[in-house]
């Protein structure tokens, strides 16, 4: 279970748990996407995060309460899952990597860490994502509002397998 590999679009995409070393680049990654979704969907505050600041929030919050796994096209990192046992806590992939087959591995690797379920979040108007997840078998369970800084509409979805 420490590494996977798949075929996407550009070739093999290995996926494994990453150390500390990585840490920052899972953090650019991270950075780099989440500024392109968000100001795509309007959110005019991310303009102003810094890629020291997503470094940050990546080490002190999020790398401490997930396990962190790296999708690689070759050396390059193109994705990252955060996972806490069965919550997808963080999943993205590098915009120019995107819609290539990188998103479906990574969700194959959360469902070989918790196959009994999974469970996520996303903003309701991130209509890339809600699309990429309900055509992979997730169904809404709630709509509410995620936490602050941003409280913005949020929608919860929870996969189960057949």
């Amino acid at each position: 279970m420490a590494e996977s590999t798949a075929v996407g679009e550009h070739g093999v995409v290995n996926i494994h748990i990453l150390d500390d070393e990585k840490l920052d680049e899972a953090a650019t990654v991270w950075h780099e996407s989440r500024k392109s979704v968000h100001t795509a969907m309007g959110f005019e505050s991310e303009r102003r995060v810094t890629p020291e600041e997503s470094r940050r929030v990546f080490r002190e919050i999020i790398a401490p309460h997930n396990q962190v796994w790296g999708a690689f096209l070759g050396k390059q990192m193109v994705g990252i899952l955060a996972i806490c046992g069965s919550e997808i806590d963080r999943m993205y992939v590098i915009p120019s990597q995107q819609r290539e087959g990188i998103g479906t591995a990574l969700l194959d690797k959360a469902h070989e860490l918790s196959p009994s379920g999974l469970e996520l979040h996303t903003h309701q108007a991130n209509e890339g994502a809600r699309a990429f997840y309900e055509k992979h078998g997730f169904r809404t369970v709630h709509f509410g509002v995620s936490p602050p800084p941003e409280s913005k509409p949020d929608v919860e979805y929870h996969w189960r397998p057949v």
